[in-house]
């Protein structure tokens, strides 16, 4: 969850490394520091807060050096403080680490035995420190990283510099990622490829337990037993234009703007005028969805979100049972696996530790295969993975997602179209819902036409501490992502409910001071939802409505208000009802000025359990 950026070169690195950290920051922002070998000196700053403290830190006593590692923490292990900041150092060694070492106490006793005196409080400083025992016995750094690594369990990226080998960097890789950059004279590490865009397209991506080391001049990667391993370059597809926030005041509002066009490049060469286009699912793809006979879905935070929206449309549509859990609950227990079932895993990033390690999981409990949907190619869940579905959303800096929701949806629609086609789905109702998908970019447009309307109703939200969100059916969902939305960026307190659970206990916390947002579609459950609404109205209770267009709703409620939206139709609804909710929660938290993209103790990329 926390950014790496490392570089040798012929150059002073320091500014690149700032550079890369100002891209990583949505993957942490408690602290930040850097750590530059000049001349046989490690040289070190480190500050609490953002990427721009410790900028400034270092602009005011500037140091040149051609290698060094940076680090954006989101903490884990001890507080957030500059003495908890990355890069730690023991002895000749700096290290800067993503993920967690579960077995690191046993290793700091046996440390501060032998008379090791810690300054942190964290799993890091202790691999710094046994690095540099090793290097004591008279190791080079690449062979006594590999000889750590070894000993450790749990989670890791790290980046490694030591001032006896001052032009080169060692990186290693379990379980978070970790890609290289490769220039001419100079080669960088970072954990996201943003990070480097600005500096190479060439990227290596490594593979668990891979060990790294990089000069200026070249790169070698090594399996966990030393031995040298090939891996593919890669030419990145990420512009430096994709990753700027252009004319949006918010990464967010770009993101959200920007989902007709990610959605659109989501269906694209996917789906024509006959339907789901064939292998979209990758080689055999076909073949092992005709065999399906379950789904599992497994996800977490949005994308779980997305999965409950995807059980509805699958159980409806394609008649197949369909159970989705929580990825760090599914680890954890054992569940039944019917013959022929699907394991679907779903992630923004592909790197999400709990998401990935149930796929690993998966394995073992004998599905039929598994299928990636994810937003990133080089990703681990999508190599892991037997199918994948790619989301095209393009960079989502924001922490609160939007666009990789929505796409998600997207590609998870696919899914239920080809698994409905497969089980026989009337072909006029299948290829009428192929035209409402394929429509959705226009509907996500009109919707984002209510922005001024929905300006205007965040002014309600400014003083109120607690929320209500209501939706019934597939809406459901909605409901909980539209809460999940408002309590992540404006910090007010907001819970979701099937609208039918109203009276058993969420009503008793309405009165004139809970607003109660609803998502209203035109159909079967309209009139049900209605009555749910008056007793809303009943307690005094202040009521936003989105209503599709179609459905008959009182315009005038006594507190409260009613927006529009065109939905386009029951099988996108979902998707188009989320757009204003997302909206809604970002003007909220810009009239309220918190951090709408960095909001408090959060980060981007979950890649610890």
């Amino acid at each position: 969850m926390c950014g790496i950026v490392a570089a040798v070169a012929q150059r002073d690195v320091a500014p690149l490394l700032i550079a890369g950290l100002k891209e990583l920051e949505y993957r942490g922002y408690d602290s930040a520091g850097l750590a530059v070998l000049e001349g046989n000196q490690v040289r070190r700053i480190r500050a609490k807060g953002k990427v721009r403290e410790m900028e400034s830190l270092y602009q005011a006593d500037p140091f040149p050096g051609g290698t060094g590692i940076a680090h954006t923490r989101w903490a884990t292990h001890g507080m957030p403080n500059e003495a908890n900041a990355h890069p730690h150092v023991a002895g000749r060694v700096a290290i800067v680490h993503n993920g967690i070492i579960e077995n690191y106490a046993p290793l700091r006793e046996a440390l501060q035995a032998r008379g090791h005196v810690f300054t942190s409080e964290t799993d890091t400083e202790v691999m710094a420190a046994l690095i540099d025992a090793r290097i004591d016995t008279g190791l080079g750094l690449r062979e006594a990283v590999l000889a750590v690594v070894r000993e450790l369990e749990g989670a890791y990226a790290i980046a490694v510099i030591s001032r006896d080998e001052p032009d080169c960097v060692i990186g290693a890789r379990r379980g978070a990622p970790l890609l290289v950059g490769v220039g001419i004279g100079e080669n960088f590490l970072g954990s996201d490829a943003q990070a480097l865009i600005q500096v190479t397209n060439k990227m290596i991506y490594l593979d668990e337990d891979d060990v790294v080391e990089i000069t200026r001049e070249r790169v070698q990667v090594f399996g966990l037993d030393g031995r040298p391993v090939e891996r593919e370059t890669h030419e990145s597809e990420l512009s430096a234009d994709a990753v700027e926030r252009g004319e949006y005041r918010h990464y967010m509002q770009k993101e959200i703007f920007e989902q007709p066009r990610a959605v659109a490049d989501t269906l694209e060469s996917r789906i024509g005028p006959h339907g789901v286009l064939p292998n979209i699912f990758g080689v055999g793809g076909d073949e092992l969805l005709a065999k399906v006979r379950g789904v599992h879905i497994i996800a977490c935070g949005t994308s779980y979100h997305a999965g409950l929206v995807a059980k509805y449309w699958i159980e409806e549509y394609a008649r197949l049972p369909v159970a989705v859990e929580v990825a760090s609950e599914y680890r954890y227990r054992e569940a039944v696996v019917p013959a022929d079932t699907l394991f679907v895993a779903i992630s923004q990033s592909g790197e999400t530790a709990d998401t990935l390690a149930a796929m690993r999981e998966s394995r073992r409990r004998g599905y039929l295969g598994t299928l990636a949907i994810c937003n990133v190619p080089e990703s681990s869940v999508v190599r892991e993975a037997d199918l994948k579905l790619m989301t095209r959303a393009g960079p989502e800096i924001g922490v609160a997602s939007t666009k990789a929701f929505t796409t998600q949806l997207a590609a998870l629609a696919l899914l239920t179209l080809r698994l409905a086609h497969e089980r026989g789905l009337d072909e006029t109702r299948y290829l009428a819902l192929c035209e409402q998908l394929q429509s959705l970019p226009r509907m996500i447009e009109q919707a984002l036409q209510l922005e001024p309307e929905i300006q205007a109703l965040a002014e309600h939200f400014i003083p109120r501490h607690h929320a209500l969100f209501l939706g019934r059916g597939v809406q459901f969902p909605v409901a909980l992502e539209g809460s999940l939305k408002l309590k992540e960026i404006s910090y007010i307190h907001a819970e979701a409910y099937p609208a039918g659970e109203l009276k058993h206990g969420p009503l008793a916390l309405v009165d004139e001071d809970m607003p109660v947002v609803a998502v209203a579609p035109n159909g079967p459950l309209l009139d049900k939802l209605k009555s749910n609404l008056q007793e809303v109205r009943a307690r005094g209770g202040e009521l936003i409505v989105f209503a599709d267009k179609a459905a008959p709703m009182d315009g005038n409620p006594s507190r409260g208000s009613v927006l529009r939206v065109d939905a386009g139709g029951e099988f996108i609804a979902p998707a188009v009802f989320t757009v204003p909710l997302q909206l809604l929660s970002y003007h909220v938290a810009v009239l309220r000025g918190t951090d709408v993209d960095q909001p408090r103790n959060l980060a981007k990329s979950v890649t610890v359990e």
